[in-house]
């Protein structure tokens, strides 16, 4: 724990909705779920707006369905995502040259590191004050809630406390203060687990926490959880921001509407997240060691299997040859809903293995496109569309996709730079409709500028 507030922690406030009421006029003010859509699908992000009927994240589409239905469902845009972060973590190094992100919607900052401690509160809460209204005006109108503390732990929890759209300065020397009438289930690593062993010691709050000694809780929670929780209750938190924290792992799953049952079908997923992965391997300059499936069975088994490689590679068909070989040797009785693929034990460099030769001639990229046809077979040509999806029309210009549906598919007309625009039906396969690539920020950053994310 620092001796002044020099950490800051910032969290885009119910960021892929923001982006989605940013873009879409007609759903500002209304509640705005971005998730999967589908019968399985479960809410990624929930609008404030939506949060009031008990929307939250994890929640199953279905029952944010039932107790919202007329929210707008929309099934997410990543590019959009990447765009306006790339933004906000270029903003955020302009304050220090150490900032860790820890995704696309939230990071800390040393601001130490940056020349930018200060003894007074007042002077932290008024640069606080200039990065919101900035962050604002370069994403075009997005919110952030900001905490400043003498550590990650405090800058959190100072974040939290000033959601949404809000910020809060500890002054150092009143850490105490502020977490102790907390729930105790605001410490990091207080889980549903650990929260019920620490309710039945009558732990309810960050002050039961401070009272209850090391012995106990290393007694109740182990040698390492519970020394870990002794420590935060007092504040006490020295673990460092940590620029440019590396991926420990890239991964890709699919959740099928209805449940595959076809091995060759199983075989085709299979494949496709390979290639998909092994392109985000080479983009990051990265070579893997070691290559896991996850397959869940209909009865919500879910069993994982991994292989690690004599070398390291970025190779698509080595890749996808170890996945269909660890994917034959799952039984699948009954059928999977969820299949997916992913590396780990990364290398900057290649390292060849002597030993292996591709158990078949055909690249898994060829397998991949000639599985398309199969896959829109399965799921339906409907799928082309999907909630949410920026369009372009020759006659109507641009617009997003409302729902579609039995050959029609739904368009709101609008951007973000248009005000609120009509909705018009048209045909699935209307020729003159298209999808439609991003609208450029008036502030741009370059993908590779972007590193942060």
């Amino acid at each position: 724990m620092r001796g002044t507030p020099s950490i800051l922690h910032l969290d885009l406030d119910a960021f892929f909705a923001g982006v989605e009421q940013r873009d879409k006029p007609s759903l500002r003010g209304k509640p705005v779920v971005v998730g999967g859509i589908g019968g399985r699908g479960v809410v990624a992000t929930a609008s404030y707006e939506a949060r009031v009927f008990g929307l939250r994240s994890a929640m199953s589409t279905a029952e944010a369905r039932r107790r919202a239905p007329h929210a707008a469902y929309l099934a997410g845009r990543f590019d959009a995502y990447r765009q306006s972060s790339r933004i906000v973590m270029a903003l955020l190094a302009e304050l220090s040259p150490v900032v860790e992100s820890l995704g696309l919607d939230e990071a800390y900052v040393d601001l130490a590191a940056g020349g930018m401690a200060a003894d007074s509160p007042a002077r932290i809460a008024e640069l606080v004050t200039e990065l919101r209204d900035e962050l604002g005006r370069r994403t075009e109108g997005l919110q952030a809630s900001v905490g400043v503390g003498s550590s990650k732990f405090i800058a959190k929890l100072a974040s939290e406390a000033a959601k949404p759209n809000g910020q809060l300065v500890v002054p150092a020397g009143t850490e105490l203060e502020m977490i102790s009438p907390l729930p105790v289930r605001s410490v990091p690593g207080v889980g549903p687990a650990t929260l019920e062993r620490l309710t039945r010691l009558g732990i309810v709050t960050v002050a039961d926490l401070q009272r209850a000694s090391a012995k106990e809780l290393v007694r109740e929670l182990g040698q390492a959880a519970g020394t870990a929780l002794h420590e935060l209750a007092f504040a006490r938190d020295d673990r460092p921001v940590q620029h440019l924290r590396e991926a420990k792992s890239i991964s890709v799953e699919d959740t099928f509407a209805t449940d595959l049952v076809d091995r060759a079908e199983m075989v085709t997923v299979i494949e496709r997240d390979a290639a998909t992965v092994a392109e985000r391997l080479r983009k990051s300059g990265l070579f893997t060691r070691t290559i896991s499936i996850k397959v869940r069975l209909a009865d919500f088994t879910t069993w994982t299997r991994s292989r690690t490689l004599d070398g390291a590679t970025d190779s698509t068909d080595r890749i996808g040859s170890v996945a269909r070989q660890l994917l034959a040797g799952v039984e699948t009785p009954g059928g999977v809903r969820l299949l997916g693929v992913g590396v780990a034990n990364f290398t900057a460099a290649a390292q060849e293995e002597l030993f292996w030769s591709a158990d078949e001639p055909r690249p898994v990229d060829e397998q991949v496109v000639r599985a398309v046809p199969m896959m829109k077979r399965r799921f339906g040509a409907d799928r082309t569309w999907v909630a949410g999806q920026d369009v372009e029309h020759d006659l109507h210009g641009r617009g997003w996709v409302w729902g579609a549906g039995h050959g029609v598919v739904t368009v709101r007309f609008e951007t973000r730079l248009t005000g609120v625009g009509p909705v018009r039906s048209l045909p699935a396969d209307d020729p003159g409709l298209r999808p439609a690539a991003l609208l450029p920020m008036a502030w741009q950053v370059a993908e590779d500028a972007g590193g942060l994310e």
